[in-house]
This record gives structure tokens, sequence and C-alpha cells, in this order.
């Protein structure tokens, strides 16, 4: 089936979505580097700042992967958990955990269904997430939900550009640079062309901020990231 097409319904997209992380998880942090040209674990510390996570805050992170923001999180002060879908991804974030006081805890949840109590933490966090999941406007609730009222929910995430040109080169050298890498590193050139074809699907940076104002959240912001084809979000449930 064309990876288009296997991704244009919720339920198949969470197939999808969840066959090609457990796929890819052990070269996850690899990918990261290789596609923010090395500027992934800047960005990650730029969110997390936003965040001004305090001792004692509590803060979940979603979509978690290794446990990069989560890790950050926890060595600002804050407890954390950190939730994914995928368990091979838990279990590398696991594995990152070491003897230091105070690290996160990762568990496997949805970030659509999170099993998570109601009105429980500071801070939700969110790497690479939004963008994946079958359900955006879903994902946003569960934020909101397990949000304490005041607190403030952080997103990192593609863009999908406004400009239908640079849309256009944007979408053409994630789909040749994830082509090679999918080909290098699995010999299956669909892997990461999977990126770009989720961008043309996700409604873009502007949208979004607009779908936390839609959901209840307020003081929503958002920052431009490598000129526009990253995106960092803020947001505060009222």
């Amino acid at each position: 089936m064309p990876l288009a097409d296997a991704i244009a319904t919720p339920d198949g997209k969470r197939r999808y979505v969840r066959r090609l992380f457990a796929t890819i998880a052990d070269r996850y942090d690899l990918i990261t580097v290789l596609l923010s040209y090395g500027q992934d674990r800047r960005w990650k510390r730029r969110l997390v700042a936003m965040a001004a996570p305090r001792a004692g805050s509590r803060a979940v992170d979603l979509a978690t992967g290794t446990g990069d923001i989560a890790f950050a999180l926890a060595n600002a002060g804050a407890t954390v958990v950190g939730v994914d879908v995928t368990r091979r991804m838990v279990e590398l974030a696991h594995a990152k955990i070491g003897s230091a006081p105070g690290a996160p805890m990762f568990i496997v949840g949805d970030m659509t269904a999170l099993p998570l109590a109601d009105n429980s933490f500071d801070i939700a966090t969110a790497g690479y997430g939004l963008r994946n999941v079958p359900d955006l406007g879903a994902a946003i609730d569960e934020m909101r939900r397990v949000l304490k009222a005041g607190g403030t929910a952080l997103s990192l995430d593609f863009n999908r550009p406004s400009n239908p040109i640079v849309r256009a080169v944007y979408l053409a050298y994630l789909n040749l640079t994830g082509a090679l890498l999918g080909w290098a590193l699995h010999r299956d050139p669909d892997t990461y062309r999977y990126i770009p074809a989720s961008i043309r699907n996700y409604p873009g940076a502007a949208a979004v901020a607009r779908m936390f104002e839609a959901q209840g959240f307020e003081q929503v912001q958002w920052r431009p990231v490598l000129g526009g084809l990253m995106a960092m979000h803020s947001a505060r449930k009222k």
C-alpha cells in the first residue's frame, strides 16, 4: 500500500506509526541528530527553558522517545513521567537512567488516551509528538486533562510552511534525505519518507495554535525554529 494511503485515516496512521517507531527505535537518537543538523539537543534545551521547571514541579513528557526532554526536565528539578507508545523506546529510555536520584519514570502509553490522572501535572511537553498522533485534537485534549489549572503545555515539531514554494522545496528535500537514510539504515526507502508524508497532512503551526485555543488553553504562542521549518508551541491551561 502506498505510504500516503497507509496514513490517510486515523486507524491506518495509528497502525503505521506504531510499526514504524518500533522499527526505528534503536536508531532514533541518530536520526534526530542527522535530520536536525545536530541542533536537536539545543532545541530541546530551549523547550525545557520555556517550561521553566522548578524543584517540586510535576512534568509529563509525551512521545518521550529515548527520554531527552524527560531527563532535561528532571535535571532542572522536576518530578517527571515519560510516556511513549513504543515499548522499545521506553526500554531505551530506562537504560539511560543510571544510579542518579530523581530520574524520570518511563511508562508505555498512548498520548491520545493517557494512563494518568486528571489535573496532576504542572508541565506537559511533547517532542515530535503532535504530528504523529492519529487524532491531534484528542492529544491536545489529553494534555489539557492531565495539566493542573495554570499548567503549561509545550511542543517541538516539524512545521508545515505556509509558503507553497518553501513547502514544496522543504518536502522534496525531506523526501530525498529520508529515502537515502531509510535505504542506508533499514534497506527501505519509505522508512523516513514518513516524515514529509506526515507534514503534508499536518495543519501547520498557526492552525495548531488555534486548536490549543479552541480546546481551552490561553496565552497560546508559537515560535519559528530553523526559519519556520520547525516550530515550538506553548500554551497555558485556564
